[in-house]
């Protein structure tokens, strides 16, 4: 991928990029939803990932091309007023990040920029995010601006709640900033405080792919968060993050049932959430297989962010991999993709399985993936003219 974009880079723009910067996809574990409310998570980063090739430029243009779009092309002015481009949605998560950046004060350059990824989009494995921060760096890298890690996913998740429109928390910029390999990171999402949880020996990470594509903001995912900030005003909270299950038991009769039923899957979410950090300190399978279940069975009866295929599909792995693992959707919800820890021995068997009894409602197979828990984003600057003689 990286021989491909270099080469591309070149063949286009006439000279060789000087910055490379990537940044991972990433899967959760458990706490869906929970990230925009003030409450935890615990996603890891995947070895898919977003490649951006940059090369300052002389004047104040900026030149994109999106490899994965056929070569599609964006073009704009530093300092002119960005607008979002209907015909191409990934140059608004562009747009966005230069935006943001401008907010901030941080000059730029002209800069050429091509992509290209191999996340799979509209599954729930934050091509998005992925593209934003691996943006940020590069261009953080080629304009010496200083910036953390953290930085970037607090840019990149302005970027998408003011430009692109998404609502969403800061868990997947975060993870795919962040990330440490092999490790998947609990993290508190109100004051970023985190801590590392490794899968336990004998259990790998496993992704299925319902092959069921959503659109976030043309989703109902914006509603969920305007439901959610409803269920917190009524009990005069900041967020869903500071609101008891007591409480909200206490309070039903008053609150609208689909609110109330939306609350409930955070607050308990959010428990489950850390039940599950635990029992991956403690290796506990049981309450991991346990605590997944009652995840998937949440999203899908009160926060309504399933459909029946993927309710389909975890059913079909459940039923193979039982209380030697677990299984849920995960991501914004409406389709996309499952997760799964499940014993390596046991991935066969759910792929036979899948092939046999599963389509999506389109008539298209499932596809599995087996990641590797990847290390966050980063960049570096290409210190000879280099065409690529390796893959990154």
């Amino acid at each position: 991928m990286r021989v491909q974009l270099l080469n591309r880079f070149k063949q286009h723009f006439g000279a060789c990029a000087t910055y490379l910067a990537q940044a991972p996809g990433r899967v959760n574990l458990i706490g869906e939803h929970t990230d925009y409310n003030d409450g935890f998570v615990l996603p890891c980063a995947i070895d898919f990932q977003t490649l951006v090739a940059l090369r300052a430029r002389a004047d104040d243009q900026v030149q994109v091309m999106a490899l994965n779009d056929e070569g599609a092309l964006d073009h704009f002015q530093l300092g002119s007023t960005l607008r979002q481009q209907v015909e191409m949605p990934w140059a608004n998560y562009v747009r966005g990040v230069f935006e943001v950046l401008r907010q901030a004060g941080h000059p730029l350059s002209g800069v050429d920029i091509a992509i290209v990824g191999n996340i799979p989009q509209g599954t729930g494995l934050s091509s998005s995010a992925s593209l934003e921060v691996a943006l940020l760096a590069g261009l953080c890298g080629l304009n010496d601006v200083h910036a953390t890690p953290t930085q970037w996913a607090q840019w990149a998740q302005q970027a998408e709640n003011h430009f692109v429109g998404t609502q969403c928390g800061i868990m997947d910029m975060w993870i795919s900033a962040t990330a440490q390999a092999h490790c998947a990171s609990l993290l508190d999402c109100r004051s970023l405080a985190s801590e590392t949880c490794h899968v336990p020996d004998g259990l790998e990470v496993v992704i299925i792919n319902s092959k069921i594509r959503r659109g976030l903001v043309g989703s109902e995912y914006n509603l969920r968060r305007q439901q959610c900030e409803q269920a917190a005003r009524h009990f005069g909270a900041n967020a869903l993050r500071d609101v008891s299950l007591e409480q909200l038991l206490a309070a039903r009769g008053d609150m609208d049932p689909v609110v109330f039923a939306r609350a409930r899957h955070i607050v308990t979410e959010n428990a489950r959430t850390l039940r599950m950090a635990q029992a991956l300190r403690d290796d506990s399978v049981h309450i991991i297989s346990s605590l997944m279940t009652e995840s998937q069975a949440s999203m899908r009866d009160d926060f309504a962010i399933t459909v029946p295929a993927i309710d389909q599909l975890v059913a079909i792995v459940n039923n193979i991999v039982g209380q030697r693992g677990g299984v849920h959707m995960t991501g914004g919800g409406f389709g996309g993709c499952v997760v799964a820890l499940m014993p390596p021995e046991l991935v066969g068997s759910c792929e036979a399985a899948l092939a046999q009894r599963y389509r999506s409602p389109d008539g298209v197979a499932a596809e599995v993936y087996r990641p590797a828990i990847s290390a966050g984003a980063s960049y570096t600057e290409l210190t000879e003219p280099e065409s690529a003689s390796s893959e990154v």
